[in-house]
């Protein structure tokens, strides 16, 4: 029996079924804002949030009903909401928008607190109702701002709009108006990325040039000749000079550095012996440089004796439990900074980074302890903007740990059985590069809704995950992922994905984020036993514009030679992933029946479900040379490199 008629019927039936659900979604249903913790939120780092709570500022707000979209989704500021109605691909993900509102300001009695944040008078930090977003009107380049830039203020009346515009400055403007506007928080651009990893080194190369005086500076007193301890050389020396530390071991205690001076000892043959107790070194002048030193003896304090001043900030315990622990050598309050050549065995901190801007760390050793959590951070970083660059971290809980660290640059490290490599928490615009994990828990982690940083160039493997990136608009690309739990790990959003190369994992890419607003085109994913997992969300599209990612042992012929595999590919799906590791599968995959099915769910939404799809897989690799290096050997894993 010929089943073509009976499957034409079904399809047909389906169709109609479908068109008449979607024109009573958008005709005949009303809708209502929604609690906006119970939304899909977009928009703000996780630091700005939790700032607005703690400060009792408001931001304002919207929440948008989507076609395609189980979920609301709740936006902080107007402008995140513009953005993305405004994206490319939007409406292929989410589908077209049915209801949108907004806060409104109207009779709230808002007002501007002096650093322009919008404060309520009855009750600090609430929320006041809503207005949909095509009956509002919206004050523009007001005084208005939030932690993340400028704030457009939505209203359900002209004349309270136009009163707050006369208060605090702006213009009023329609939604029309707004929403034909580009705010510049959308997601992640190549060229604008590409282009900031060029400014990012280039601040770094700046700041590791202007510490190069610092080794030249003339010798003025050598320990053992001119003064009989350290201590005593540090106190004697003039500032701007060098105190020379010869070969052998001297016992050190909380040696302060109160003047900018050259520390330079003669490698490991220079042994500063701490008492374990505190720091070793604690540098408390800008423009020291402490170099080829080997530093022991150090503190194992992970929690301060002295308490940060303010225990009603909202970071307090983090900065009590990380910020202000025991370290080889500790930097706190002055900037310019070099630490250079050191190595050491500690139970916490290597290098301590407090409040610190342009420091520089390069060619340490932090050896820490074999159970990490028993062990603390390689260089912990805390309200600080250095550069941590061609260092070694092994063992101890994590390489690079930040905290409010916006703008760091991490380049060029190795970090070899950690808890994390690189540990970015509330971090946003750092530069992460051509680092190398092995053996780790998470090679590269980025946590707490930071934005705009960049993952490039680094290598993962034989770790429980390779990269897991959360928070926005974030670019993640050339990094080589081999032999992982998880190569990719994507809870972030509206972030590039491009050229990474994900081999012989145990999943390659799991998307985790139940907005699917990443963009995932351009990588090779190669023999990995799971392509992608992808069991939350919607229908996953891992292609941008007419390309998408090459799959080795992908069914389908590039027949016109432009590149583009002839038929889609389902990484998530029960033929597609087995084929040229089960026997018939490739012909499984080419049979009428699959292509049936295929184009039944491509007819009708519904049936769709979730996982993922790459519409226009490619035909060969994008980094075919660093495919070709893998060979499918024992050695991919690099557990020896």
């Amino acid at each position: 029996m010929d089943p073509r008629p009976a499957l034409a019927v079904l399809v047909a039936v389906l169709l109609l079924a479908s068109t008449a659900f979607a024109a009573d979604v958008a005709g005949g249903r009303q809708y209502e804002p929604v609690a906006f913790e119970d939304t899909i939120d977009l928009g703000m780092t996780g630091a700005v949030t939790v700032r607005a709570d703690d400060e009792s500022f408001v931001v304002p707000r919207a929440e948008a009903f989507y076609s395609g979209y189980r979920y609301v989704v709740g936006y902080h500021g107007v402008e995140t909401l513009v953005d993305h109605l405004n994206s490319e691909g939007r409406e292929a993900t989410v589908g077209r928008p049915l209801a949108v509102f907004v806060t409104d300001f109207a009779d709230s009695g808002v007002t501007l607190s002096p650093e322009g944040y919008l404060t309520l008078p009855e009750s600090p930090g609430a929320y006041t109702g809503w207005v949909p977003a095509s009956d509002a009107v919206y004050v523009v380049g007001s005084e208005a701002r939030t932690p993340a830039g400028s704030a457009v203020v939505p209203f359900s009346d002209r004349a309270a709009a136009g009163s707050f515009a006369e208060a605090y400055g702006g213009e009023v403007r329609s939604w029309s108006e707004v929403r034909a506007t580009s705010f510049g928080t959308g997601a992640a651009t190549r060229e604008r990325m590409r282009e900031s990893v060029k400014e990012r080194d280039a601040w770094a190369d700046r700041q590791v040039a202007a510490t190069r005086p610092l080794l030249d500076r003339p010798v003025s007193v050598v320990v053992g000749e001119g003064a009989s301890t350290v201590a005593a050389a540090v106190e004697r020396a003039p500032a701007n000079t060098t105190v020379r530390i010869p070969a052998g071991t001297y016992d050190v205690r909380n040696l302060a550095v109160r003047k900018p001076l050259t520390l330079r000892g003669a490698g490991n043959a220079t042994h500063l012996r701490g008492d374990g107790n505190g720091s070793v070194v604690r540098v408390r002048a800008p423009d020291v440089a402490v170099v080829d030193l080997r530093v022991t003896g150090v503190g194992n304090r992970t929690s301060p004796d002295v308490r940060p001043g303010n225990d009603t900030d909202w970071d307090y315990a983090v900065q009590m439990g990380y910020g202000f622990g025991d370290a080889a050598v500790d930097v706190v309050g002055v900037d310019g900074t070099l630490v250079r050549g050191v190595w050491t065995r500690t139970p916490a901190n290597g290098v301590l980074l407090r409040d610190t801007n342009g420091s520089v760390v390069e060619k340490v050793t932090v050896l820490g302890e074999p159970e990490w959590t028993d062990g603390f951070m390689g260089v912990m970083s805390m309200r600080a903007r250095p550069v941590v660059q061609d260092s070694t971290f092994l063992e101890g809980r994590d390489g690079v740990y930040t905290h409010l660290s916006d703008g760091i640059v991490v380049r060029g490290n190795r970090m070899r059985g950690n808890r994390f490599g690189v540990h970015l928490m509330y971090t946003s615009d750092a530069l992460l590069s051509n680092n190398t994990a092995r053996g780790t828990n998470v090679g590269l982690i980025v946590m707490t809704r930071p934005a705009g940083n960049a993952l490039v160039g680094n290598d993962v493997r034989s770790s429980n995950a390779g990269i897991n990136v959360a928070g926005g608009r974030s670019y993640v690309a050339g990094n080589v992922l081999v032999g992982n739990g998880y190569g990719l790990q994507t809870p972030s959003r509206r972030t590039l994905y491009e050229r990474n190369v994900l081999a012989y994992n145990d999943v390659g890419l799991r998307a985790s984020s139940i907005l699917p607003t990443n963009r995932v085109a351009g990588n090779d994913f190669v023999h990995n036993d799971r392509p992608v997992a992808a069991a939350l969300g919607p229908l996953r599209v891992l292609t941008v514009g007419d390309r998408g990612n090459y799959w080795a042992d992908a069914p389908g012929f590039d027949r016109d030679g432009d590149g583009v595999v002839d038929r889609r590919y389902s990484p998530t799906g029960k033929v597609d992933p087995l084929v040229g590791r089960v026997d018939g599968a490739r012909t499984l995959a080419h049979s009428p029946a699959v292509g049936a099915v295929r184009a039944l769910g491509d007819a009708v939404p519904g049936l769709r479900g979730t996982g993922a799809v790459d519409t226009a897989p490619l035909a060969r690799p994008v980094r075919p040379d660093v495919v070709a290096g893998l060979n499918g050997t024992a050695n991919a894993t690099g557990v020896n490199a």
